[in-house]
C-alpha cells in the first residue's frame, strides 16, 4: 500500500490533532465534505448477479448468449430490464444503472474482497481461504472509521450475517483488515449459518443443486439479531431481545473494563439498550401491511431493518441479500432466478424505494446494489451437477444499481458490448464505486484512515461517478 501525499493544510490539521494527544484509533474524520446523502445502503448479492438476466438484456444476441428471459418496458422510455422484475420496472424513474463496472477476477474470494473493499487488486499476502490482517479494509470498515456518529449508533453496520461459503470458510474483504479487528464493522447476526440452503428463507429457501434435505434439517428462521463485535462472546439460546441485549451489554462492560476496547467500543453499551435500536432490530413484529409489502422472508426483513437503522442514525448499512453465494447461478439458473431469487428481491427493493420516496428520505439515502462479479456471456451446462443450464463467473463486466442520495433517476452510465461481455463505453472500476459511496456520504477526497500502528492512508483510490448525480 502507498501512503498518501499530504498538502500543507492536511499536514497542519493532522499535526494539530497529534499535539492534542489524540490516538489514531479515536480520531473522527479530519474534515467533512458536503454530503449528498446522510446514509448509504449497500446491497451485496453474494455469488454474482447475471447482467443478461437482469439489467443488461441482449435480445438480439445468439440464443446461447441471450438466455431464456425477455426484456420488458419500464417507467422510463427506452429503458428495458428483464421481464421478471416488474415492480422495479415500474419504478425505473427512481433508479439508475452503471452497465460497465469491470475488474480482473473471476474468483469468488478475490471478487468479494474487490467489491467489498473497493480495491481492484489483491493485497499482499491475500489468502482466498480466509480473511487476513493484511487485507484491505472494507467500505463499511472505512466508513465506520472516518464518519462521525451523530447518535449512540455505530456509523456502519452489516446485516443479516457475515458472508460464509458452504464449506464454512468466511469470505475475505468484509472486515477491518490492516486497520485491525477493532475497526471491523458491526455485524448483526439474524440466523444460524446453513451450508446447503440459499436465498430468502423461509419463504424462498432453495438449494442450487436441488439436493434433498438431510434428515433433521430445520427451516432457517430470521430471528432477533445478535450484535457481534470483535472479541465479544457469542450468546447462545433463544432468549428475548431484551435479555440478549442486556447480556451483550454486560459482556461489553466486562471487556471494556479489562481495557480490551477503545472508547468507541465502550459506546456500544448505551447503544445496546436504546429503544430505537431495539425497534429497528425487531422487524419480524412490524405490522402486517409492512411485512406483506417487503415480504416475510430474509430479504424483506433485511431491507426493512436497513431502513430502520438509517432512520435511527446509521450512516452505512451493508445488506447481504443471500449468504453462501446465493446468486452463484452455474446451473438451474433460469428457474431459480425466476421463482426463487427475483420475486423476493423485486418486492423488497421496490418496497424500500417506495417508503424512502414517500417519507422524503430517498434524496438523503444512497442505494447501491452489486455482486462480486457478473456472469459469462455464454450459457453453459454442468450436467453432472445441475439439471438445467446457467452461467459461470465473469469479472469483466457487471451492472450496478444506484438510487437516491442525489442520483438522478432513469439514467444509464456506461454500456457493455453486444454480448454483455466487456465494457464498450465509460468503463468503471471498484475504486470508482467506493469513491461514489464516499462522495455521496460527504467524505472529502483528502480524508484519511489509520492502521493499527497509526499510519495514515487515503480513503479514496478512484474518482466518483459524477455523471450519476
Amino acid at each position: 500500500m502507498q501512503h498518501p501525499l499530504f498538502d500543507r493544510r492536511a499536514a497542519v490539521r493532522a499535526g494539530a490533532l497529534s499535539l492534542c494527544g489524540l490516538a489514531a484509533g479515536h480520531l473522527d474524520a479530519l474534515a467533512s465534505g458536503e454530503a449528498k446523502a446522510k446514509a448509504c445502503i449497500y446491497i451485496f448479492l453474494s455469488g454474482g448477479l447475471a447482467q443478461h438476466e437482469t439489467f443488461d438484456a441482449k435480445p438480439d444476441a445468439p440464443a446461447g448468449i441471450r438466455g431464456e428471459f425477455k426484456p420488458a418496458a419500464t417507467s422510463v422510455t427506452g429503458t428495458r430490464i428483464v421481464e421478471h422484475l416488474p415492480m422495479l420496472a415500474g419504478r425505473a424513474h427512481l433508479w439508475s444503472l452503471v452497465r460497465s463496472l469491470t475488474h480482473k477476477s473471476n474468483d469468488h474470494s478475490l471478487g468479494h474482497h474487490i467489491m467489498l473493499t473497493g480495491r481492484g487488486t489483491a493485497p499482499a499476502g491475500f489468502n482466498p481461504s480466509k480473511p487476513q490482517a493484511s487485507d484491505f479494509p472494507s467500505i463499511a470498515a472505512v466508513s465506520r472509521a472516518v464518519l462521525r456518529s451523530t447518535t449512540n449508533l455505530p456509523p456502519a453496520v452489516v446485516l443479516p450475517d457475515r458472508i460464509v461459503h458452504n464449506s464454512g470458510r468466511v469470505l475475505p474483504g468484509q472486515f477491518g483488515g490492516v486497520m485491525g479487528s477493532a475497526r471491523d464493522p458491526w455485524f448483526l447476526e439474524a440466523s444460524p449459518f446453513d451450508p446447503l440452503h440459499y436465498g430468502a428463507y423461509p419463504e424462498y429457501d432453495f438449494d442450487h443443486q436441488d439436493r434433498p434435505d438431510k434428515p433433521g434439517h430445520k427451516v432457517r428462521v430470521f430471528g432477533l439479531p445478535s450484535l457481534a463485535v470483535p472479541h465479544a462472546e457469542r450468546l447462545d439460546g433463544r432468549v428475548s431481545l431484551m435479555k440478549r441485549l442486556d447480556g451483550q451489554r454486560k459482556a461489553l462492560d466486562a471487556h471494556a473494563g479489562a481495557g480490551r476496547f477503545s472508547a468507541m467500543h465502550d459506546g456500544a453499551v448505551s447503544m445496546l439498550t436504546s429503544a430505537k435500536v431495539r425497534s429497528a432490530f425487531d422487524v419480524t413484529k412490524a405490522d402486517d401491511g409492512t411485512l406483506a409489502r417487503y415480504g416475510k422472508n430474509a430479504f424483506g426483513h433485511s431491507l426493512l431493518m436497513a431502513k430502520r437503522l438509517v432512520e435511527a442514525g446509521v450512516k452505512l448499512v451493508q445488506v447481504n441479500l443471500g449468504n453462501n453465494e446465493t446468486w452463484d447461478t452455474h446451473g438451474n439458473a433460469f428457474p431459480h432466478l425466476k421463482n426463487k431469487l427475483f420475486p423476493p428481491t423485486d418486492r423488497a427493493l421496490a418496497a424500500l424505494l417506495d417508503d424512502l420516496h414517500a417519507e422524503g428520505l430517498l434524496d438523503s439515502t444512497l442505494l447501491v446494489m452489486a455482486g462480486e462479479f457478473g456472469r459469462t456471456p455464454k450459457i453453459s451446462h454442468l450436467s453432472q451437477f445441475y439439471k438445467y443450464a446457467g452461467r459461470d463467473h465473469w469479472g469483466a463486466v457487471q451492472t450496478v444499481f444506484f438510487a437516491g442520495g442525489g442520483v438522478k433517476g432513469g439514467h444509464a452510465l456506461g454500456a457493455s458490448d453486444r454480448q454483455a461481455a466487456f465494457p464498450a463505453e465509460a468503463p468503471q472500476t471498484p475504486e470508482s464505486l467506493a469513491a461514489t459511496i464516499y462522495h455521496a456520504l460527504g467524505i472529502p477526497q483528502d480524508a484519511l484512515w489509520h492502521d493499527k500502528l497509526g499510519r495514515p492512508f487515503s480513503v479514496y483510490h478512484g474518482e466518483p461517478m459524477m455523471e450519476l448525480f
